[in-house]
């Protein structure tokens, strides 16, 4: 912080290197700074202090812990050590989008096949979130920094992440074979950050495939394959 007093209308204190060290010059701004948000916090008015690193992220109006206070053996203050950052995966929850709107012009026709595309993407997704919330499900986007699959969501303490695709306006083996790689490529980024976490791809199509093959072949490569509307096998 810039400011060098403490006041009543301090609020916030943001520390900056001296994360998991022991504060030794109490003369020193920072160090003073923490010493004045402990007492402040004794005294019954709470003082919230952030690292630079969550100071970063209520930039971005993102939530950020507010770090606990104790003393060390020698009286003085020192901050708790931030935990290490942890990359999540699930995101906030999931919406079903309005496909957007397009004017007329020379492109009309092939612009209508997609908007039919989109519109069954989002139709898709709205069954989907209607199914699993049937069951008491919550079903989440992809946090910021995971890989962008359309779905995804815990039960029973397993991660489940899904890929939707429409089958409408486009080739049928050319959507699946898509979703199938796209699918296989966020299910090992997942797996390698997180190799603790029990991970199921999933495969989400607008209807049953007209060939039978995919169902075998999604089942040798781990990926569960369903469709709308009674999503078979969730």
């Amino acid at each position: 912080m810039a400011k060098t007093d403490f006041s009543r209308r301090i609020t916030l204190v943001v520390y900056g290197d001296l994360a998991s060290k022991v504060v030794t010059d109490s003369r020193r701004a920072y160090s003073s700074k923490l010493v004045d948000a402990d007492a402040s916090r004794n005294g019954g008015r709470h003082v919230c202090v952030v690292d630079a690193d969550g100071f970063s992220k209520l930039l971005k109006r993102r939530p950020a812990p507010c770090l606990e206070l104790r003393r060390s053996s020698a009286g003085r203050v020192r901050p708790v050590a931030a935990a290490p950052a942890r990359r999540e995966i699930l995101g906030g929850p999931l919406r079903v989008r309005r496909p957007g709107q397009r004017s007329s012009g020379d492109l009309t026709l092939d612009l209508n096949r997609l908007d039919k595309a989109a519109a069954a993407h989002e139709a898709t997704v709205g069954a989907l979130l209607a199914h699993l919330s049937g069951q008491g499900i919550d079903v989440h986007t992809h946090a910021p920094g995971a890989p962008a699959f359309d779905a995804g969501w815990s039960h029973r303490g397993d991660l489940f992440i899904a890929e939707v695709k429409s089958l409408t306006g486009a080739r049928e083996d050319q959507q699946i074979r898509l979703g199938i790689g796209q699918i296989l490529d966020y299910a090992y980024q997942l797996r390698t950050a997180h190799p603790d976490r029990r991970l199921h791809p999933v495969l989400v199509l607008e209807k049953r495939p007209m060939d039978p093959r995919w169902s075998s072949l999604a089942r040798s490569a781990g990926i569960r394959l369903t469709w709308a509307p009674g999503f078979p096998d969730l």
